[in-house]
This record gives C-alpha cells, sequence and structure tokens, in this order.
C-alpha cells in the first residue's frame, strides 16, 4: 500500500464544494460540484440526502470503496457536513479528499496536494475548523483571477465563460481522472501524471 494513498486501505471520503441551489449551479465556485456529477456518473448511482448535512453517493473508484460527498450547506459553512459525515463513516481527516475552485491557477489547471492553507476559500477554511487540522488531500482546479478590478468573492460567484464552457467537460472529466488517480496510486503518482500538463 503506497504510504501517501488516502485513507490508506479504508474507505475514501470524495468532497466536492459548491453552493447548493439552481442559481449557484454553473458557477466557478460550484466546480467541486460539478467534478463530483461526473466521478458519480463513473460510480453508477444517484445522490441521497444524507443525515450528516449532505448529498452521499457510497460505490467504488479504482478498485476502493469511496463515498462521494456534496455538502448541502453554503461554501462558508461546508464544514459541518464534511465533519458530520466524516464521523458517520468513521474516518479520519487522512481519508477526506476535497475537490475545490482555485483562483489562483489557470483555467482548467489541476493541483494535488495534502495539507496547506485556505489561500482566502472559505470552504477550505471552514472544512479546516470542523476537522481540526490542515491536513486533508485536495484537487485543486484552476478558475483562474478576474481580469481588471473584479472582486474575486464576485467572480467565483460567475458563470465560466463561453470560451471556458466549450471547454469545460474535458477539465471536469480530467479532474475527475485526477481525483481517482489520488485515491488508486496516491499522491506521488497522480501529481506525477497531472501536474505536467
Amino acid at each position: 500500500m503506497t504510504q501517501d494513498l488516502p485513507g490508506a486501505g479504508e474507505l475514501v471520503l470524495l468532497v466536492g464544494l459548491g453552493n447548493p441551489g439552481p442559481r449557484y449551479a454553473g458557477n466557478r465556485h460550484n466546480v467541486g460540484f460539478l467534478v463530483l456529477d461526473e466521478l458519480a456518473a463513473r460510480v453508477g448511482g444517484r445522490f441521497k440526502a444524507h443525515k450528516g448535512g449532505a448529498e452521499v453517493l457510497e460505490g467504488r473508484l479504482a478498485g476502493r470503496k469511496v463515498v462521494l460527498v456534496k455538502p448541502r450547506s453554503f461554501m462558508n459553512l461546508s464544514g459541518g457536513p464534511v465533519a458530520g459525515t466524516a464521523r458517520f463513516f468513521k474516518v479520519g481527516p487522512e481519508s477526506v479528499v476535497v475537490v475545490h475552485d482555485e483562483l489562483d491557477l489557470p483555467f482548467g489547471a489541476l493541483r494535488l496536494k495534502l495539507g496547506g492553507g485556505d489561500n482566502g476559500h472559505n470552504g477550505l477554511r471552514s472544512i479546516t475548523k470542523s476537522l481540526g487540522t490542515k491536513e486533508y488531500y485536495r484537487v485543486r482546479f484552476g478558475v483562474d483571477r478576474p481580469s481588471g478590478r473584479m472582486d474575486p468573492a464576485d467572480h467565483v460567484l460567475k458563470d465560466f465563460s463561453t470560451v471556458q464552457r466549450r471547454e469545460l467537460a474535458l477539465h471536469l472529466d480530467r479532474a475527475a481522472d485526477a481525483a481517482e488517480a489520488l485515491v488508486g496510486s496516491g499522491l506521488a503518482a497522480a501529481q506525477n501524471a497531472f501536474h505536467a500538463a
């Protein structure tokens, strides 16, 4: 078993961050939800409401048991549902992988890591506080910084541009591949495969 494998053999919680409701569905901030929808298509099945405060789907990816998790709270309160779901399934932070938008990466670029700061991301800040540690895995999906004087908070609450939407499905598929590689092969192997491009 690889040392840098999330969960080291047990169940893995794959969490996608976003805001609930149709108003936010296509926002840059909801890219975590969009990647989870792609993973759900691979797992087969539908998300169901869970008492931990999230929509969940249990299944297998890369030969391992996973629970796909979409918090039902708004982004800045993601930590409660993530921690509640982790407690329910009896897994620690080392078994949690969070997929989220990242302003400091070009559109569609991916970076995978374990631990680190929240870089102003309210969803990550909430999860770190609720889990009591920064030591969980992240799949960071680039959404670019806004051009001009637009506030980054406004930028992430807008939909992807027309040009970006043409390429979005390809990038979501690749991000799902990266999450699957992280779960199946470990952090170093997934970084080698997905950081180069």
